[in-house]
Formats: C-alpha cells, structure tokens, sequence
C-alpha cells in the first residue's frame, strides 16, 4: 500500500495530520501520483473550506483512489458526507479504521523541517457569535505539562528550531483564564533550549500585564503577538459576543507596545461583511487599520454557518459587497506590510534559514507573514543568523548573510 495524506485547514490539523502519519511506516507514504490510498483531513469552518473539502475529496476519488476522510468536516457532517459519496470512508479516530495496517506505537510524522507546531488543547469554551468551532470540536480540553514537554523533546530530537504553540484559545491553557497556567508551560518549554518559540492564537481578554511582562523578559520566547480582534466597531464586537470593546482593544496595545526590553510584533484578522455590520462600522474597521498598529493583518469574509448563534441573523449583506470589504482591507493591509517592510531596509534582523535560498524573520510566523530570499545561497539550512536587509519585494524581504 502506498499513501498519501492531503491536510487542509489551520496549522491544527496539521498537528493531527502529522500524528495520523506516525500510524504508518515511511515507506508507505509516497506522492499522490504513486499512491492507491489517499487519507484527507477536512477543513469544514466556513463555506470555502467545506467547498475545498469536498472538491479534494471528488477529486481522488475520480483519479482512482481509496480515500479516506477526517477532520471537521467529518464531525460536522458525517452522515450526510456518507450518504451523499459513498465511496469515500469517513473516520473520526484512526484506530477505528479496519482493513488498514497500523503501527501500534506511532510517531508523530514531520512535513515541515525547522518548525513544527506544538498543540496544547482541543476545543473552546468561547461563545462567539459567528464562530462554529466548539460545536465541531467541542468544550476546551488540555493535555498535561508532562505529556507536552514529552512531545517538544521529540521534536527537538528531530531538529526542530521554532516551536510553535497553538490551540483555538492558547492563554485559556488548562482551563484556567489566567497567565499562571500557560507560564507554566512556557517555563517548562524553555528549558528545553529552543532557540524559537511562537504563540498563536492569543484571545484578546486573555493578554495580562503579567503575561506581557513575561514574554519582555523571556530569553526564547518570541514578543510575536498573534491577536484576532475580529472587528473594532463596539455594535459589532457586543453582537459577535467577544466580551471586549475598542476601548479595552486601545489599553491592551498600550501595554503590549509599552514592553521595555523587546519591540513587540502585532498580528491581527478581522471579519467582514457580518450580519449587523453597517457601511460606518466597515468605515471604522477601515480606519482602525490604517493607524498601522499592526504588522501582519489577516481578513476573511463572513461566512453564515449553520449552529452558531450568528445564524438567526439575516445574511443580508451580499456576495458581491463582501468582497468588496474584503478587498479593501486585504489592499490596505498589504500597503501597510510594504511600508514596514520598506522601513527595515539597512537593518539587522534574526533570521531562521529554511532553504539555501529562503529563510523567515523571527517576526514571520510560517506561512501567512511572508517570506526572507536571501541574496546568496546559505550552505546550511536549519540555522539562526543575523542577516541585514537589502531591499523589500512587496510583502516580502531580500536580505544579505
């Protein structure tokens, strides 16, 4: 048997992808062109990630495949999933899989080489209006400090770099809505010298002084600050029930950018096109960016889904004016990104090389805040430097090691 694995979604279910993986010995993964089985971890959080599912799925079964399925979209849908393709298996734990060879004591698979993403919890315990996620994977649930920490050597054992802390509420870690139980981990994570480590997914209400204070003063821990704010107009963050206001948003900035030791990085994404949201609330979202408080802005388009509580709302805004919001912001936060970019030009900055020819700022987190091409091949990947930049393209840098 050979087979492949396709991952679509979060860095999450790139976490579940990878431990799916381990299931299997290396000599069985191959390319989709060489393989007769194809195992798709599904993405079903809005309407273009349930569509991409789908279409993956089609598609291996039309080149032949034996295909089997997992992720959201299977727990959101199973039995509809069966019904309507049922040549397709659909799993929601490996081990229930029959007609399939499984190691009995896996190993978490790797696809990426200097990074990996360590996930410390499952679910949510948040009640956000537009948001479907605890429905699909259910009320928040951590794993221990002792079982992360077992993880983390394994992946420093394999040559990891950066490690990357996610979960859908990272600072909501153990259950307890307070900085303690996460220093804690991040006191026990440090110890184990990695000379990155990133967090992601960091609710608004969560971010304590002390918690700022800590990542100032931390010697790996990196002051990337991954906050999805969602939206900035006060009618629209009370209706998507985030419990905060834009006042609250302005005193938070305040005392992540007042740290003393280090320059913080700011990431955020927001929604557009929401039920309630009027042309004064985008025209506000709008001028809230553009006091470039930001880096990195990330933006998606409403999505209506079915179970949340934002879906006794009207879906009223159309298709076509969704996407002109969306477009908005998506120009204006790429205008901003190349003027911060363009503002590093004849800096030193860290950089993690990846490739001979590429590497990441320790201000880019994987895949979403750009890219660093360096100007002359690094005959070693997998190494930190300091690297000065020469020029930006676009989103991206150029620099010289």
């Amino acid at each position: 048997m050979k087979i492949n694995f396709i991952n679509l979604g979060c860095p999450k279910n790139l976490v579940d992808s990878e431990n799916i993986m381990g299931f299997f010995k290396k000599e069985n993964i191959s390319s989709y062109h060489r393989a007769d089985t194809v195992v798709i971890n599904t993405c079903g959080f809005i309407e273009q990630a349930k569509r991409e599912s789908i279409e993956e799925i089609l598609k291996a079964i039309g080149d032949g495949k034996k295909v089997f399925v997992t992720g959201c979209l299977v727990y959101r849908y199973k039995e509809e999933l069966q019904k309507e393709i049922p040549e397709a298996v659909f799993f929601e734990n490996i081990k229930d899989l029959e007609g399939i060879e499984l190691l009995q004591t896996p190993k978490r698979q790797l696809t990426t080489k200097h990074y990996a993403y360590l996930k410390i919890a499952e679910g949510c315990n948040r009640k956000c209006s537009f948001c479907a996620i605890p429905n699909i994977r259910g009320h928040h649930r951590s794993k221990s400090i002792e079982e992360l920490v077992e993880e983390a050597i394994y992946l420093k054992e394999k040559g990891v770099k950066e490690l990357i802390i996610v979960s859908q509420d990272t600072l909501y870690y153990q259950e307890d809505n307070s900085f303690k139980s996460i220093i804690k981990l991040l006191d026990a994570l440090e110890k184990l010298d990695f000379p990155w480590i990133r967090l992601m997914y960091l609710y608004p209400n969560s971010i304590s002084k002390d918690f700022i204070d800590y990542i100032d003063n931390s010697k790996s821990v990196l002051p990337y600050f991954d906050i999805p704010l969602q939206h900035i107009s006060d009618n629209i963050l009370k209706s998507m029930r985030r419990g905060y206001t834009k006042k609250d948003v302005f005193r938070l900035l305040e005392q992540i950018n007042a740290m003393k030791h280090k320059k913080p990085i700011l990431r955020s994404s927001f929604i557009v096109g929401y039920p309630t949201e009027e042309e004064r609330d985008f025209e506000e979202l709008l001028d809230f960016i553009s006091q470039e408080l930001f880096h990195f802005v990330g933006v998606f388009e409403y999505s209506h889904e079915e179970g949340t509580y934002a879906y006794q709302f009207d879906d009223k805004i159309p298709k076509e004016e969704k996407q002109r919001r969306y477009k908005e912001v998506f120009n204006l936060s790429q205008e901003i990104l190349e003027e911060k970019n363009s503002a590093l030009v004849g800096q030193e900055i860290d950089i993690l090389i990846e490739k001979k020819d590429r590497a990441r700022a320790f201000f880019q987190a994987p895949e979403i805040d750009g890219i660093v091409f360096l100007e002359k091949s690094s005959p070693k990947t997998g190494i930190i430097k300091k690297a000065k930049v020469i020029a930006n393209i676009g989103t991206d840098l150029l620099v010289d090691i």
